[in-house]
């Protein structure tokens, strides 16, 4: 068993930046794939970013590219998702999710998800 639970999120404008955080627990925390995934208001949920504890596989969503980072540390459990150069389009609730199949883009093989943590862009 994983719990996940998301921090981090805000108002912000557009063009700035926030880092979402991720807690996760468990004792098998270490196997999975951590991943982030939004969904905005009227639409399906999506893929944002995934990536292994060691970040040797990492992968991200075309809209984010070069504007986010996911990153991992061991020690406290708990992955970051670097947001920089917002825009009013990456208004969502940002969810994290934890996978055992790694470099997973596909929501139904996420074993685990957060409560999700809203983030809203100004424009």
């Amino acid at each position: 068993q994983v719990q996940l639970v998301e921090s981090g999120g805000g108002l912000v404008q557009a063009g700035g930046s926030l880092r979402l955080s991720c807690a996760a627990s468990g004792r098998t925390v270490s196997r999975y794939a951590m991943g982030w995934f939004r969904q905005a208001p009227g639409k399906e949920r999506e893929f944002v970013a995934t990536s292994s504890w060691s970040g040797g596989i990492t992968y991200y969503a075309d809209s984010v590219k070069g504007r986010f980072t996911i990153s991992g540390d061991n020690a406290k459990n708990t992955v970051y998702l670097e947001m920089n150069s917002l825009k009013p389009e990456d208004t969502a609730v940002y969810y994290c999710a934890a996978s055992l199949k790694y470099g997973s883009r596909w929501q139904n093989e996420y074993n685990y998800w957060g409560q999700g943590t809203q983030v809203t862009v100004s424009s």
